[in-house]
């Protein structure tokens, strides 16, 4: 394993190109690449593509670094990242840590593309365990952040302060929220409502010392649209609420529009109705929210859905290449520093 030098600064990090893992996520490579392609020819975002060139085939004229192995979607990702040192997920991860990318996109195993991220690029220091931004959409609004939307099922209070700053610090920069205000997930308002994790925690943020602007306790009813900008949990219940959420806007949406095919007046209805609702649905396609962010790795993670098409691989670059010149690192660094 190489040394990791000093990170780049990041005017200098406009420069580098983003490492796009070709072979991540099941429409992969074909999705991947004209996703990354489009970024490049819309954007001028720099964009280097890495896996087999076998298996890639035509970039269209990206750069391609080559590798041999590829981690599936069902490997176990820990020993994924150790036995295949050349996949595409961690030579993604491993042009970040040399600072020859800004930062990385995959759409590949999610616990493969943590850990790639973690063993090559190093955690902050300081930092307990990294873990996952997902957006919560607000119609009209700059969406909400849930952290961790899976990464560590288990946690200790002191990890879940730290979710709430590198929360924070994410959300003032992805979303320019000047003061992000943080919520904890607990199943009720009151600060005795919640398991010991929840109410060790909520003493700790309470406290007025971790540089976070604290509401108290949120419910799980509240999530959509949620007071807070940024909502603190455990990674498997963040997960699980998380796809609650997406499983529960899916039905929504499908008997929704079942409903205007019913008959001549249901579809009449839906022809004035559409052009309103189209755009609210557009909100809440994960396709168009850039994907989810790994906090608290030395570099910028960007993780997109397994189902991923070329439109969210676009908006996913888009979301890396902006955080990484905005200097995302050096701000969740400073946010943790305290601790």
């Amino acid at each position: 394993m190489s040394p990791k030098g000093p990170r780049p600064a990041p005017g200098a990090l406009a420069t580098l190109p983003v490492a796009v893992d070709a072979m991540g996520g099941d429409k992969a490579p074909g999705e991947i690449v004209a996703g990354a392609r489009r970024a490049a020819e819309e954007n001028g975002i720099p964009i280097v593509l890495v896996g087999p060139s076998d298996l890639v085939g035509e970039t269209g004229g990206l750069d391609l670094v080559t590798c041999t192995e590829v981690i599936a979607m069902h490997e176990d990702p820990a020993q994924g990242v150790r036995r295949k040192k050349d996949s595409s997920l961690v030579r993604s991860a491993e042009l970040v840590r040399d600072a020859k990318a800004s930062a990385m996109v995959s759409a590949g195993n999610t616990g493969a593309t943590m850990a790639s991220a973690l063993l090559r690029m190093g955690r902050l220091p300081g930092v307990i365990r990294p873990c996952i931004a997902t957006p919560l959409p607000r119609l009209g609004h700059a969406p909400a952040v849930l952290v961790d939307a899976g990464a560590n099922a288990e946690c200790s209070a002191a990890m879940l302060v730290q979710f709430a700053q590198m929360g924070a610090a994410f959300a003032k920069e992805r979303y320019d929220i000047a003061d992000p205000s943080v919520a904890l997930l607990s199943i009720g308002e009151e600060p005795t409502k919640g398991n010991p994790l929840v109410k060790q925690t909520h003493a700790l943020l309470a406290a007025g010392d971790t540089g976070v602007r604290f509401l108290g306790n949120l419910e799980g009813r509240d999530l959509l649209p949620s007071a807070a900008d940024v909502v603190v949990t455990d990674g498997f219940t963040g997960n699980v609420t998380l796809k609650a959420l997406e499983g529960s806007l899916r039905f929504l949406l499908e008997t929704l529009f079942a409903v205007f095919s019913t008959d001549e007046e249901t579809t009449a209805a839906a022809e004035v109705l559409l052009p309103h609702l189209l755009p609210i649905a557009a909100e809440f396609d994960p396709e168009n929210t850039g994907g989810a962010m790994l906090l608290g790795v030395d570099g910028v993670c960007v993780i997109s859905h397994g189902s991923s098409s070329s439109v969210a691989i676009y908006n996913a670059i888009k979301v890396a290449h902006d955080l990484a010149t905005k200097g995302l690192v050096e701000h969740l660094a400073r946010a943790v520093a305290p601790a």
